[in-house]
């Protein structure tokens, strides 16, 4: 719970989330929560530093999704850090943001799979790219690659917020708010509890 030692009296501390928060139901949640990561692959993935009390992010772009949008997929070398970090702890955040400030905050446990139909499954040519060849006949970046791995999310709770409004639709919103004193409505902010990813997810077993 948040808590402040500013004395707001009878007014609420935080008019704009109170203002902007959207509950439809789960159905619309997840699908637009699906809808935003499918229009924005790249995220920063947070971990946790083995023996140490940092956090470390790194970008990473979505691979696939499962659990009909709930739940992500990502590649990544096996023999990288972020590996390292995951065998240690397995928590993990996954942080989008648009430059127009949408943004998605998923919070998830994150498993690192080997399987090879499974990662030829998920697949793209610009793994290459990231991976390199090595010149040893194995390691060269192609689907056999025994470096390539799977990093899959299981998304235990979200939150998310959402435009209501276009870029020039809200500016205007913004300008009267600051001018009357008040906050605007210009967003849908919405939240994804554990309960409501688990009921999802039994739902929607794939």
């Amino acid at each position: 719970m948040a808590s402040s030692n500013t004395t707001t009296g009878n007014k609420l501390s935080d008019p704009y989330t109170a203002k902007n928060v959207d509950e439809p139901d789960l159905k619309t949640k997840v699908e637009d929560l699906a809808a935003f990561v499918e229009s924005h692959m790249f995220c920063m993935m947070t971990t946790h530093v083995p023996n140490s009390p940092l956090l470390a992010s790194r970008c990473m772009a979505v691979a696939g999704k499962e659990s009909n949008g709930l739940d992500l997929i990502f590649h990544a070398n096996s023999e990288s850090g972020k590996t390292d970090d995951l065998h240690s702890d397995c928590d993990v955040n996954l942080g989008f943001v648009t430059p127009i400030g949408e943004w998605a905050s998923i919070a998830g446990k994150a498993t690192i799979e080997t399987d090879r139909e499974e990662i030829k499954r998920y697949y793209s040519e610009g793994l290459r790219a990231w991976l390199g060849d090595l010149g040893d006949g194995v390691r060269d970046g192609g689907p056999d690659d025994p470096r390539i791995c799977l990093i899959r999310v299981k998304t235990v709770t979200a939150q998310y917020c959402v435009t209501k409004k276009g870029i020039i639709a809200s500016a205007i919103e913004i300008a009267k708010s600051v001018a009357q004193g008040s906050v605007p409505n210009i967003n849908k902010i919405r939240h994804i509890s554990e309960e409501e990813a688990n009921q999802w997810r039994s739902k929607y077993r794939e």
